[in-house]
């Protein structure tokens, strides 16, 4: 039972601190230009990665046979993701970001079905159609038309498409990897990517940046607990209760992001995006009916 009580209290945490990430980072693009942060934030998740693991004696050497995967699984996320991220986040609200990023596992069934050809049920589409509609009532104010920005939104959904191919990607990695490892190894690879990009769009702004407490503060805690203890816990809730059961917590993301929103950045949320929240969550849900089905079903046969 407290094993159980552990789990989702570490699942709920992880929530909460990637619910966080959409509000520090907002704070922090008021210091940092986009590409600054996420490099910076990058370099000190994998320092902080490596102590950790270098100390409990977890860190993996990387075979020369996986290279490429990691290579992908880096430029897939954090690079195109991160990039997605960020820089949408300058355009767009934080509750709306949140709102996107967390249909990341309705469209995932899409991404199978085009390249690998699983079957998509019925209760998906619902769900990827609900969604949808959700999100248009967290875009859509009613006595001013799109409020959003839609190179934003489009940004946004580039980060969605980013995390889809990340994750299956990540198929192809090995289990000899522990978890810590494959998020060190996709996180240091990853500035493969990042460091020349910096220094092509935002090295010449190193000099006039003013950087003050609260842009600081925000950089480390997205590094510490965004990029890491987050990943962490839900790392290892995966692998305790598997992917379907740890993604409905997903669904929370939008909701405990328009509470900070509303007490820490005093985003104004309507009745509009409101329902829009509660019919994306909705769709959520709906999606997942047809996964616990086939779970309980097979269940039902080994027993």
């Amino acid at each position: 039972m407290f094993k159980s009580f552990k789990l989702y209290i570490s699942i709920i945490l992880a929530m909460i601190f990637w619910s966080f990430s959409f509000i520090w980072t907002r704070v922090a693009i008021h210091s940092f230009q986009p590409m600054t942060l996420i490099t910076l934030r990058l370099i000190i998740a994998s320092l902080l990665l490596f102590g950790v693991m270098k100390l409990s004696g977890r860190l993996q050497k990387l075979r020369g046979k996986d290279f490429k995967w990691f290579i992908l699984l880096a430029f897939f996320e954090p690079f195109l993701y991160y990039v997605g991220e960020t820089f949408g986040l300058t355009m767009v609200e934080s509750t709306l970001a949140a709102v996107i990023i967390s249909t990341i596992p309705l469209f995932a069934p899409v991404l199978a079905f085009i390249i690998l050809r699983e079957r998509i049920g019925l209760a998906t589409i619902i769900g990827i159609v609900v969604s949808l509609i959700g999100v248009f009532f967290v875009i859509y104010e009613p006595t001013g038309g799109f409020k959003a920005n839609l190179w934003g939104v489009a940004l946004m959904f580039m980060a969605v498409f980013s995390a889809i191919c990340y994750a299956t990607v990540l198929r192809k990695i090995p289990t000899y990897y522990n978890n810590m490892s494959v998020i060190f190894y996709q996180s240091l690879l990853g500035l493969i990517f990042f460091i020349p990009t910096f220094f092509l769009t935002d090295f010449s702004t190193i000099q006039t940046l003013k950087v003050s407490f609260e842009s600081l503060l925000a950089l480390v805690m997205l590094a510490i607990f965004a990029s890491v203890i987050a990943f962490v816990l839900f790392a290892g809730a995966v692998r305790q209760v598997g992917v379907t059961r740890t993604n409905v917590f997903v669904n929370l993301i939008p909701v405990f992001t328009a509470i900070l929103s509303w007490l820490i950045l005093d985003e104004i949320l309507t009745i509009s995006k409101w329902a829009g929240i509660a019919i994306v969550v909705t769709g959520l849900f709906v999606s997942q009916l047809n996964k616990y089905r086939i779970n309980k079903r097979v269940r039902q046969e080994i027993l």
